[in-house]
């Protein structure tokens, strides 16, 4: 999962638009954003972080400087090492393949930072809040919570190809006012573009993306 081969095969898939989101860390994102640099792919900054609840939250953004603001609060807020025995090891790789440097933080790990205050950050910060993967019985805002919580702004909510568009909004009809994605959840090279989402855009930014979220504009999500 090296910069340059994540590019390559999402473009060999035909996508236009990715959000890079390794779990609880960004430090990759640049050099996935530099191999895309010639490509016809724009590249979103973003992280799954895991609240103090264990709910994994994709924060995304259109920026670098705001990503890694968030960055350095969940370092701060991230606790433990990394046993590259039991876990492997976490190593940061630039667009030319060569290991920048290995990371020592537990980012298997949850943080300290809560639901609430997780998406202050992101929103504080410009960002788009995706509650991940609703449908999963572990690590989601459903499976820790077990209900949505309106006063709590999520931008949209991640299902699993699994379940699909159509299946979700029977299985969640108090759901219905929020725009759902399906995305791959790549942790591996050959799962890239395997589930994607239509979204309709003037260009590819997340500034449209949240239009789309919110229906603005003639933007929406294509189920």
């Amino acid at each position: 999962m090296h910069p340059r081969a994540v590019v390559a095969k999402a473009v060999k898939e035909g996508l236009d638009l990715i959000a890079v989101c390794d779990h609880n860390s960004s430090e990759n994102i640049p050099y996935v954003i530099n191999a895309a640099r010639k490509e016809n792919l724009h590249v979103l900054p973003g992280m799954e972080v895991t609240t103090s609840e264990e709910v994994h939250i994709l924060a995304i953004f259109d920026s670098l400087d705001n990503l890694n603001k968030l960055q350095k609060i969940v370092y701060e807020h991230l606790p433990g090492e990394n046993d590259e025995r039991r876990f492997g090891v976490q190593a940061v790789v630039n667009e030319n393949g060569e290991v920048e440097c290995i990371s020592k933080k537990l980012l298997i790990g949850a943080t300290a930072l809560s639901i609430d205050k997780l998406l202050n950050l992101i929103h504080e910060f410009h960002g788009l809040a995706v509650a991940a993967h609703i449908d999963r019985e572990s690590f989601s805002v459903l499976s820790q919570l077990g209900f949505v919580d309106e006063k709590i702004k999520f931008d949209a909510l991640e299902i699993t190809p699994a379940t699909g568009f159509q299946q979700a909004r029977i299985k969640y009809k108090e759901l219905s006012s929020y725009s759902f994605i399906i995305s791959s959840d790549a942790h591996f090279l050959k799962d890239i573009g395997t589930a994607m989402t239509k979204v309709l855009l003037r260009n590819a930014s997340l500034t449209e993306l949240k239009m789309a979220f919110t229906g603005q504009n003639g933007r929406h999500v294509l189920e």
